[in-house]
């Protein structure tokens, strides 16, 4: 079980990952995160530096699907003007919105990558999946809901786990 919690790559952010590498490698897809992954858990819409990001992703070839635990009036005020597709209330780590995504961008898992901020909804969702997954810092921590904090102390006991 602990296995499915190592994401086969960590960053500090979204802007160190090497999207020509990774496309280089086969993907074509990517799945994200929202809160805390692609901007802060309370900010409404996307920054200048995601919007040349998410350009970049594009031109180099890649779809992109959000997909999020929020709620549908949080993930539709920022995907929209973004026009990305994406899934709110996913129930990550469940894999049945990391399905629905793959079939959105019609492609396989082997083709697909995981951008998520924490290690007990998207990378277990991933790698349950077989996507390959890369975890980011999260953008701002102190925002987090509830459940989130929950999560991060289960996270920190569990790497600590796998430490030893």
């Amino acid at each position: 079980m602990l296995k499915k919690l190592i994401p086969h790559q960590h960053v500090n952010s979204i802007y160190e990952i090497n999207l020509q590498q990774l496309y280089e490698q086969g993907y074509r897809g990517i799945i994200t995160d929202l809160d805390n992954t692609l901007v802060g858990a309370k900010a409404p819409l996307a920054t200048p530096e995601l919007i040349d990001w998410l350009k970049v992703v594009g031109q180099i070839g890649f779809q992109v699907v959000v997909v999020s635990n929020n709620q549908r009036t949080r993930v539709t005020k920022f995907a929209e003007p973004l026009s990305l597709p994406f899934i709110y209330r996913a129930k990550k780590p469940t894999t049945a919105a990391f399905r629905k995504a793959l079939t959105m961008m019609n492609l396989r898992s082997n083709q697909t990558v995981v951008i998520g901020d924490q290690m007990l909804t998207d990378v277990l969702g991933g790698n349950r999946m077989g996507l390959h997954t890369i975890l980011v810092t999260p953008i701002s921590p102190s925002d987090e809901g509830f459940f989130t904090k929950v999560n991060r102390t289960l996270e920190k006991a569990a790497q600590t786990l796998m430490r030893k």
